[in-house]
């Protein structure tokens, strides 16, 4: 493995612990992410001539902590003495990857009542799961300067305001929690259309996503939310090996070898739903896990439950009113044979929101030409290849039957 790899994959497998053990003492997002990509450089200076440590993510934190430290020196910030013994301190600490409580302890506090709602899980995927701003505005639909702008304003409002790095009391935990969840799905998301054995740093989300969530379910067992959004990205990863073919090839749901499918991670995901469920209280994430459900006992019953799937999306659109949801919920009305109120559904949307996501596009060609519409459909198709970035997707949309035709 080269310099530049090592330091890659140290950077994809540990960024967030990093930079979680290295704000938990500096109290600054910012200057700690400053402090880590100095740590990168020197390692790609380094590296080649030096060889890669025995353990990079040790030498990084070290060259890390080293490069605060210079810098708050360099600022006055604070007393010189200081900084040495919190440096003494953390070197007496286990490694970074022994410590997943720093990393959950960052994202409640990016989630702190104080910090502007709307950019709180943004900021989770930035500091703590280390997406870019491309990446976060991109799941947002927003532009990326507009994000890269609500970031450093929300870096900042932490910095300046002193807020408290510690895990809130149990009565303010479920206020903050939503916040936490949200973040942890959007960066399984991110990941969700990854090729296995690509070179990107979302496969490693993939991984860090599920441990996370079981951290959370681990340490609030009575969130039935918690449990929900465990269940439902079980449910995910447990068709992954059938969502391609060997050939690297995109196969959709109704396509997949079900024989394929991990029951061990079926099993799991069931029993934290219905565990979720005991609890009475319906939510988003468990919504979303028993939509994946009704798509696992298809093999079982030879039939998927159309009617339930329309109904659970429903409710779903009740509880997250987001495009995705009411994209999702056309599709789902589509399949149960509701064409038209597919169609009005979809209509209700606004332009603005949809003309850059791709789903909506692929639907609406269904939807059109379901209707007799075939001349929107044909557009809509010819739209929804050309947003298309995964390849393997985009054959799957060029090599499929135009709904015009």
């Amino acid at each position: 493995m080269s310099a530049r790899q090592a330091a890659e994959q140290a950077a994809r497998q540990a960024y967030g612990r990093l930079l979680a053990l290295l704000v938990g003492r500096s109290r600054d997002i910012a200057a700690s992410e400053d402090a880590l990509s100095e740590a990168f450089l020197a390692a790609l200076r380094t590296w080649p001539d030096d060889g890669v440590p025995a353990n990079p993510q040790a030498w990084l934190l070290t060259a890390a902590r080293n490069s605060l430290h210079n810098m708050r020196r360099h600022q006055g910030v604070v007393d010189a003495s200081a900084i040495d013994l919190a440096i003494l301190q953390d070197e007496a600490e286990p490694e970074a990857s022994d410590l997943p409580d720093d990393r959950l302890r960052l994202l409640f506090v990016c989630a702190h009542p104080a910090i502007d709602a709307a950019v709180r899980t943004p900021l989770m995927l930035q500091t703590v799961l280390g997406l870019d701003a491309g990446q976060i505005a991109a799941a947002f639909l927003v532009a990326p300067a507009t994000m890269g702008q609500r970031l450093v304003r929300a870096k900042a409002k932490i910095r300046d305001a002193g807020l408290r790095f510690e895990l809130p009391g149990a009565e303010d935990m479920p206020d903050r929690l939503d916040d936490v969840l949200a973040a942890i799905y959007a960066a399984y998301g991110t990941s969700w259309d990854a090729v296995p054995g690509a070179d990107t740093g979302q496969q490693g989300l993939i991984g860090e996503a599920i441990f996370l969530s079981r951290l959370l379910v681990a340490l609030l067992p009575d969130q039935p939310e918690a449990r929900g959004l465990l269940a439902l990205m079980l449910y995910c990863e447990a068709r992954r090996p059938a969502r391609r073919a060997a050939d690297g090839a995109f196969v959709p749901l109704k396509h997949q070898d079900a024989r394929l499918w991990r029951r061990d991670l079926i099993i799991e995901a069931e029993a934290h739903l219905t565990t979720a469920a005991q609890r009475g209280v319906f939510g988003r994430y468990q919504c979303e896990a028993a939509i994946q459900s009704v798509h696992v006992q298809t093999p079982i019953t030879g039939r998927t439950n159309h009617e339930a799937l329309a109904t659970l999306y429903r409710l779903l659109a009740q509880h997250s009113p987001t495009v995705g949801v009411f994209v999702a919920q056309a599709a789902a009305l589509l399949e149960a044979g509701d064409a038209t109120g597919a169609g009005l559904l979809l209509s209700r949307l606004a332009p603005g929101d949809v003309s850059t996501y791709q789903p909506y596009w692929v639907t609406l060609a269904r939807v059109a030409a379901a209707t007799g519409q075939h001349a929107v459909a044909q557009e809509a198709h010819e739209r929804a290849v050309g947003l298309t970035e995964d390849p393997t997707i985009r054959a799957y949309l060029l090599a499929s039957v135009r709904p015009a035709d």
